[in-house]
């Protein structure tokens, strides 16, 4: 069995108001640790109840989703998923590292931006096998066993760009002090033009658009756990010039303001 993955960001509601809502994590075994970031499954009950809406704020990564009556592959999302739930689903997720998923699609990950591909498209003739052995799975362990075995007949060739990439990626997500795309190139040791290129080549989004997106992710984070908040403080130590902005990029992407978001998740 493979080991949990942790407690998720991004997602907007924390959870459903009627019925019932599983979101459970795993990561890779070693042979894909380089190219998969974790695998993902959520299933719901709302048979008798109201739909619900779910939303989330994605990350910056190409993720492979099963659930009926297709399999898609869906690249970066630049704005707020919303899904609306209703009756009884579930759906099984591959998300790869940012870079991951380059080496399978030999091609620049930027075009996949907002879009999605058919399986096919991209593993060949023969992949309908995964969503097949998927959707026939009685439960997580045995949908990651499809997946693994899947990917590793498909193991595309060493490529060490992914593993930077992917290191630059990580290091904005742990290192709050990284809020502009200067800083990240300092830490690189690139100009910015070629971190700006590596980036749509490997990432399909430009490296500002991944800061920006990761430090409103740790504030989604933190207003979730219920902490009292100094806004100002919060806008300056995410990189804003000022409270207003921080206030303005939240809501754009959010739909509400960080005070009303509180609110609405029952945190304020």
């Amino acid at each position: 069995m493979s080991s949990d993955a942790g407690k998720p960001r991004g997602v907007l509601r924390s959870r459903l108001e009627q019925g019932s809502y599983q979101h459970a994590r795993r990561l890779p075994g070693a042979a894909l640790a380089g190219l998969v970031e974790h695998y993902w499954f959520v299933a719901w009950d709302l048979r008798g109840l109201p739909a619900q809406t779910q939303e989330t704020l994605p990350h910056p990564n190409v993720q492979l989703v099963i659930e009926p009556p297709r399999a898609r592959i869906y690249g970066v999302h630049s704005g707020r998923f919303t899904r609306v739930l209703e009756g009884q689903g579930r759906v099984f997720g591959i998300k790869f590292k940012a870079g991951g998923f380059h080496p399978f699609l030999g091609a620049s990950v930027s075009a996949l931006m907002d879009g999605s591909l058919a399986v096919p498209e991209v593993f060949g003739t023969g992949s309908e096998v995964l969503e097949d052995a998927v959707l026939a799975s009685e439960d997580f362990d045995a949908m990651i066993a499809a997946a693994e075995r899947f990917l590793l007949d498909r193991l595309p060739p060493f490529d060490a760009t992914v593993e930077r990439v992917s290191a630059l990626v990580a290091s904005i997500v742990d290192d709050r002090s990284i809020t502009t795309v200067e800083h990240l190139c300092e830490q690189a040791g690139m100009s910015t033009r070629a971190l700006q290129r590596l980036f749509q080549q490997y990432v399909g989004i430009s490296p500002k658009w991944v800061i920006n997106r990761y430090r409103l992710h740790e504030a989604i984070a933190q207003l979730q756990e219920g902490k009292p908040i100094a806004w100002a403080d919060l806008a300056l130590a995410l990189g804003y010039f000022d409270q207003a902005h921080f206030i303005r990029d939240f809501r754009k992407l959010v739909g509400r303001t960080p005070a009303e978001y509180a609110r609405a998740e029952g945190r304020a």
